[in-house]
């Protein structure tokens, strides 16, 4: 029998169906996972927003993780780009995409978007919309390159 903490571990290891770069764990979106006295596991989730079409695809890779897991989605509190982990945001870098800002510290002086190839904060908006919905899409003024970054949420 798996024990909430390793099934927790599991749930989070369960890569992201949009950005496969990403777990379940790094997004921040395994809220808990709870074990009923019969031995059931819980594993409780939030999504990136409300709409989010991964979420289908997300519930059942759970479940293949954790077969017989029940798998519940909570809205409230809604989830925020300030749970992605410091490890996530390294992954993002490291593939190219901007990472978005912390909101829940000291705001950073520096109003543009860095890029994540050159680290320069002299990028324009090309598109408020990027591969997904919840990414816009920027291009460099340095090194020219274009990139997607996470909006703050």
């Amino acid at each position: 029998m798996v024990t909430p903490e390793e099934a927790r571990a599991l749930a989070a290891a369960v890569p992201d169906p949009e950005l496969p770069v990403l777990t379940l764990g790094d997004l921040g979106i395994v809220r808990e996972v709870r074990q009923d006295p019969g031995g059931a596991l819980e594993v409780v989730i939030t999504p990136t927003y409300s709409g989010c079409p991964a979420m289908d695809a997300i519930r059942d890779d759970i479940r293949k993780a954790l077969p017989g897991a029940r798998v519940v989605t909570v809205l409230s509190p809604p989830w925020s780009t300030d749970w992605i982990t410091d490890e996530g945001r390294r992954k993002l870098r490291e593939h190219g995409l901007s990472p978005p800002r912390r909101t829940d510290g000291p705001v950073a002086l520096t109003l543009g978007v860095r890029c994540p190839r050159c680290g320069s904060p002299r990028t324009r908006l090309v598109s408020r919309y990027g591969s997904t919905a919840c990414k816009a899409m920027y291009a460099c003024r340095e090194c020219l390159e274009p990139f997607d970054h996470f909006k703050e949420i």
